[in-house]
């Protein structure tokens, strides 16, 4: 079930304002609670690895926002690379040496295959110091939360306990897609945690 991540696939689901699953608008409302919560709970922005970024929409806010941070972006396609500027890189197969405070990994894991998605989710812990934002839909969300029109249903219909099982290893969950490294040094009251 390849997916070809070229122009088409852009234009459809990120670029087209009547098709696209969510913009400039809805990318800020998501970026302040991250970054917010990051804050909340004590962590650091200084460092931000952006896996799957698109058509850029994290990047863009970043600069706009937080332009201190700073910020690097993967895609594995060969068109967002060109057109927004991205470094090409496949997470299953690529880990870097930097630490980063946030890794935001957004629409990426439900289009990788079982153990790509299991060391995709690895090479992202071995390089979080701080947190992981993960949206990653499910075979539930697929039926009863996604706007079909709007989302690309070619991508593994995975139970949720799936995800859960792969990120125990490397991160905890703190709740609304946000996770912590295991091993960092931030504590959670009981009920912050999902």
């Amino acid at each position: 079930m390849a997916v070809a991540f070229d122009a088409s696939y852009f234009r459809r689901f990120y670029e087209s304002r009547r098709s696209r699953v969510y913009g400039e608008e809805q990318v800020d409302f998501l970026a302040r609670g991250v970054t917010g919560f990051v804050q909340w709970f004590g962590g650091e922005l200084e460092r931000v690895l952006d896996v799957g970024a698109g058509t850029g929409l994290w990047g863009a806010w970043f600069r706009a926002n937080l332009p201190k941070v700073r910020y690097r972006s993967l895609d594995v396609s060969e068109y967002a690379c060109i057109t927004y500027g991205h470094e090409r890189r496949d997470i299953a197969t690529w880990k870097g040496r930097e630490k980063y405070d946030l890794v935001v990994c957004q629409g990426v894991l439900p289009y990788l295959e079982d153990e790509a998605c299991k060391r995709a989710i690895a090479n992202m812990g071995a390089m979080c110091r701080g947190f992981l934002y993960l949206e990653a839909i499910t075979a539930r969300d697929l039926k009863d939360v996604c706007d079909r029109t709007r989302t690309d249903v070619r991508v593994r219909a995975r139970p949720a306990r799936f995800y859960r099982q792969a990120l125990s290893t490397h991160f905890e969950p703190v709740g609304c897609g946000l996770h912590h490294v295991r091993g960092g040094d931030k504590v959670f009251y009981e009920l912050e945690r999902a």
